[in-house]
């Protein structure tokens, strides 16, 4: 390497070696997010206005994960379904995602309606978004760092979006050395504006690992409100693919 110090030439070697593991690190830590069998659980979501202590809204969900990686013959799969079940004035309401399309269904509607790019940048579409992204499939990662994260030491990743498909453009993730517990994810728009700050809390024995049993979702962009995520009956459960469908949540086969 004609012209390369002793120094740049061990610089080249690190970097190298950190292009290298930043994706293992993801896929560590998207292990720890969540199970790579399909599964099933409680959302309780509080709602806060910037500056309050006392929630503005408040929802529960029922959602069914069917996140499955390639292995051997099988097929690799992003599906979730997402059952509104409190406030009572929201029952029967329902949010299918398939990969990157997604859709919504009330009992008023005909048919279950696509939702946009735009839309999914709001309110609970965007944190919905923001929480069940699987990071290895979505993103390329570029670790730059590490940085004390708490009472931790953290990697620091730059993540970059394989798709226009995915939502978010950027993400800048912060993950627990050692543990690949995830600390901190930062969302960015496309002029590279922070929208979305997601933090990782309450970690706990779920489903055979320690998982966090609480996100918070700050909206950095508007006010600085934030939504504290709950999770709760939290089980394996395999439903068949037919129910992740337009035609299931239509004919309320739930």
């Amino acid at each position: 390497m004609k012209g390369c110090t002793a120094l740049s030439l061990l610089f080249f070697i690190s970097t190298a070696t950190w292009g290298e593991s930043a994706q293992d690190i993801i896929r560590l830590s998207d292990a720890i997010r969540s199970p790579d069998n399909p599964f099933r659980y409680t959302v309780t979501v509080l709602e806060y206005p910037s500056g309050s202590s006392e929630p503005r809204n408040k929802q529960i969900l029922d959602i069914s994960m069917r996140f499955l990686k390639p292995e051997g013959n099988r097929q690799a799969e992003a599906r979730s379904l997402v059952r509104f079940i409190f406030p009572a004035r929201d029952k029967g309401k329902v949010m299918l995602s398939d990969w990157y399309d997604l859709w919504f269904y009330t009992p008023e509607l005909r048919r279950p309606v696509p939702i946009s790019r735009q839309q999914r940048l709001l309110g609970q579409i965007a944190n919905g978004d923001v929480i069940v992204t699987n990071f290895e499939d979505a993103y390329n990662a570029r670790l730059l760092d590490e940085q004390p994260c708490g009472v931790h030491i953290c990697y620091q990743l730059d993540l970059q979006r394989k798709s226009s498909q995915v939502t978010w453009p950027k993400v800048k993730y912060l993950v627990e050395k050692g543990s690949y517990r995830p600390y901190k994810a930062s969302y960015y728009s496309l002029d590279d504006k922070l929208m979305k700050e997601v933090e990782y809390r309450d970690y706990k024995p779920l489903l055979g690992k320690v998982r966090p049993a609480q996100i918070v979702v700050t909206d950095t962009r508007h006010g600085n409100g934030y939504s504290v995520m709950e999770y709760s009956d939290l089980r394996y459960e395999s439903l068949p693919a037919s129910e992740f469908t337009r035609e299931s949540i239509q004919r309320g086969d739930l």
